[in-house]
């Protein structure tokens, strides 16, 4: 611009009342329309306090033709008689540009932006970096309002607010602000110092500004986050699936637009020797995803189908090369993908629409390859960069770890569970003593499957015992030793010992299960046990505990009740006897049989879960399947914290018509009284074709109890689904077989019962001992 100097008169009104010809060239107004006129209507704006204060600076007016102008300006008050300035003389022309000092050169080439305000929010002074940040010149800044230049109105607004607080306060302001800046594409992080610059008067006359471009220490501070969330909220389950989910949470929307997890076949099921590393073409199956839109519209594969991986896709090839692999729009494999998704999938293809930029992760845990996480940007503006890559394989490595532990937690699952179910009886065989109906829930919790177990034993006489147990502890470990005491239960009940004879022999048994040495590497052995025998000939019910809860029993048409009895030591003390209860009950009565999980609530209040359980109980049903379904949706929480076992038995009766008894002296012209008596017996029960056996079964069982027992000797029949002969005396010493030789007068007749008859054993009562045999019946 030429250099051309004005001058005009301004009275202390504000109106011109005198103008140059310099004013004119300078304004473009002539004469004769600027006297007259508020000096302010030539100005762009008020002048700035700092100006009004000093009488001197720069303002912005409008020439007459519309264009704005720079002019510096001086004004030079005319006192009157009384010292109050009358009026102005206002000297313009445009600003002096000096020769730049060394520090007006620092101030333009600082490598931040830089600017300063003056107490309107109007710029004075730009540097270099603030104009191409800001996209704009000097002339196009300076007396401009900053929220005039800035996009983002709220963001201005904000800006604004601090630049008034710095004018108030006088002090400095340093904030963090994060946004797009004019002539930026992406997103930038920023540090502003703001602080006030002082006038002469020690007043603040401006407000000076830098920004620090801080986004490489915000995205570390946020990856950081983003690591330390994962760390808490991915592998909060033993799940795979679920774990998959919370890889997915956590990187939708915060770091990719779109996540697909993937994960290989065999993962999923319980093989435990991985298959070689794929490579090639790669099948993989959806198990989780997610986006930034509703219900995941991009992906080409739906949660829980397979799909075919090209070997040139980045999925295929960050698992085949171990490490996370990088692609953008442009990219020959990139774009082959992108439309190998649209042909599998033309009708989300319209919302992959901007798809350009994918981050594929290998999953892989411990040396073994999992599976692959791909993360996509749609419409996030920024590629992915090399610290995006690192900090998804951080994301992938702690995901990869808790889907392998899910894995292999499922695998001893499945195997304790496979092992403990092949122990337990999957339908115990039908009693003429009770009905039985059951239920085993394995536990839900992170501790795995326990050693929760039952039994239904089949006894001599028609009597059946009834069994339930809990090994301490989780694990295969507790399944295998619940195999182990459920054999010697089994062993021990075929010998026909009494319960609390039993459980002594058993409680020896869990004592050395545990070696002597201990160590580390053995686990403490210990269990509960509850064995019941019932008799549906006496009716007699005889229990014993070891350190377990005690039975439940209903009476037909009455209320729960547990049965009173004296529960000894867990099994594996030692030391401690036990005692047997005994109690009769009516016909129809249901004996419940359970293990802890059952009663322990998520409160561990016993009382209140017996209570609750007797309640249930209680309550009429059409069958025991029924009676069991309602105790468990009446006690039990949705995801039981142990294992729970429930066994229910109705018990029947034997009566009169099926049982026959008679008393024998110790005569050998009895054995044939007996055996015509047996013959009798069998032929009102319409079994003439089982007396032949019979008789023989007779006369050689009264003969041995005349011979080596002692009295009273008692025979008894019983027609149950089998038919039971059995012959008692006084003497506790128990036969066995032996194999006769050829001159022998005698020997042959045990051995001659157990050919003849299904099996055949002898049992201690409390006056001696019983021989029973048993022969199939016809149905």
């Amino acid at each position: 611009m030429e250099h051309v100097a004005a001058a005009a008169i301004v009275d202390a009104r504000g109106i011109v009342t005198a103008w140059t010809v310099g004013a004119r060239r300078l304004t473009g107004y002539p004469a004769e329309e600027a006297v007259g006129r508020a000096a302010a209507d030539l100005l762009v704006g008020e002048p700035s306090r700092a100006v009004r204060r000093a009488l001197t600076g720069i303002v912005l007016v409008r020439r007459r033709d519309g264009d704005l102008v720079e002019l510096g300006l001086t004004a030079c008050p005319v006192v009157g008689p009384d010292g109050v300035p009358e009026a102005y003389i206002i000297t313009a022309g445009p600003p002096d540009e000096p020769e730049p000092t060394l520090s007006g050169r620092m101030f333009q080439q600082a490598p931040m932006p830089i600017c300063t305000f003056d107490t309107d929010l109007r710029y004075l002074r730009v540097n270099d970096t603030a104009c191409r940040v800001l996209g704009a010149t000097p002339s196009e800044l300076i007396g401009r309002r900053f929220v005039d230049t800035m996009p983002d109105e709220e963001a201005a607004r904000r800006f604004a607010g601090r630049v008034r607080q710095v004018v108030r306060s006088g002090s400095s302001v340093r904030f963090e602000t994060f946004g797009r800046a004019p002539s930026e594409g992406r997103e930038h992080a920023w540090t502003i110092e703001m602080w006030p610059v002082r006038d002469a008067a020690e007043g603040v006359a401006a407000v000076a500004v830098a920004a620090f471009d801080s986004t490489e220490e915000h995205g570390a501070r946020r990856r950081l986050a983003l690591l330390n969330e994962a760390a808490t909220a991915i592998g909060t389950t033993l799940d795979v699936v679920r774990t998959a989910e919370e890889l997915v949470e956590i990187a939708v929307p915060r770091f990719a637009d779109f996540v697909g997890v993937d994960l290989l076949e065999w993962v999923l099921g319980t093989e435990e020797t991985p298959p070689p590393e794929p490579t090639g073409d790669v099948v993989l199956r959806r198990v989780a995803h997610g986006s930034v839109t509703d219900r995941t519209p991009e992906s080409a594969v739906a949660i829980g189908e397979k799909d075919l991986y090209p070997a040139f896709s980045s999925p295929a090839r960050a698992l085949r090369l171990g490490r996370a692999v990088l692609s953008r729009a442009g990219d020959p494999d990139f774009e082959r993908w992108t439309a190998d998704r649209d042909a599998l999938s033309p009708r989300s293809s319209e919302h992959r629409e901007g798809m350009h930029a994918m981050l594929a992760v290998p999953l892989r845990a411990r040396g073994i390859t999992l599976g692959v996480a791909v993360f996509v940007r749609i419409s996030h503006p920024e590629a992915f960069a090399p610290d995006d890559a690192v900090l998804a394989e951080e994301l992938a490595s702690r995901a990869a770890v808790s889907v392998d532990n899910a894995r292999r937690y499922a695998r001893e699952r499945a195997t304790a569970l496979a092992l403990q179910h092949s122990l337990l009886p999957r339908r115990p065989r039908g009693q003429a003593a009770v009905e039985v109906s059951h239920r085993y829930l394995p536990s839900g919790s992170l501790a795995g499957v326990g050693g929760d177990w039952f039994d239904v034993i089949p006894l001599s006489g028609s009597r059946v015992a009834l069994v339930v147990g809990d090994v301490v502890g989780h694990g295969i470990r507790s399944s295998a030793t619940m195999g182990r005491l459920r054999t010697a239960v089994r062993t021990l009940a075929d010998v026909d010992l009494p319960p609390d004879e039993l459980l002594t022999h058993l409680d020896d048994l869990v004592t050395h299960l545990v070696p002597s040495h201990g160590g580390e590497d053995v686990p403490e052995v210990g269990a509960t046990c509850l064995y019941v025998v019932y008799d549906p000939v006496s009716r007699l019910l005889s229990a014993a505990a070891a350190g377990h809860p005690p039975p439940a029993v209903v009476p037909a048409g009455g209320p729960a009740r547990l049965v009173e009895m004296t529960a000894g030591p867990p099994l594996g003390v030692g030391g401690f006897p036990f005692e047997a209860t005994e109690l009769t009950l009516p016909e129809g009565s249901m004996i419940a049989l359970y293990t802890d999980g059952l009663v322990e609530g998520p409160d561990g209040d016993f009382e209140k879960g017996t209570a609750e359980m007797c309640r249930a109980l209680s309550i009429p049903a059409d069958s025991l399947d029924a009676v069991c379904d309602h105790v468990l949706e009446s006690v039990l929480p949705d995801q039981p914290g142990d294992d729970v076992a429930l066994l229910l038995a109705r018990t029947r009766i034997l009566g009169g018509d099926r049982v026959a008894t008679w008393d024998v002296t110790r005569d050998p012209a009895q054995v044939g009284v007996a055996r015509q008596a047996a013959s009798e017996q069998l032929a009102a029960w319409g079994l003439e074709e089982a007396a032949f056996v019979t008789e023989l079964v007779v006369s050689e069982l009264v003969t041995n109890a005349i011979r080596y027992g002692e009295p009273p000797i008692q025979l008894r029949l019983i027609r149950d689904r089998a038919l039971i002969c059995e012959v008692s005396d006084g003497s506790a010493t128990s036969p066995h077989l032996r194999r006769a030789r050829a001159f022998d007068e005698g020997g042959r007749g045990l051995l001659l019962v157990a050919q003849l008859t299904q099996r055949w054993g002898s049992r201690q009562t409390t006056s001696g001992k019983a021989i029973w045999a048993e022969q199939p019946l016809l149905p």
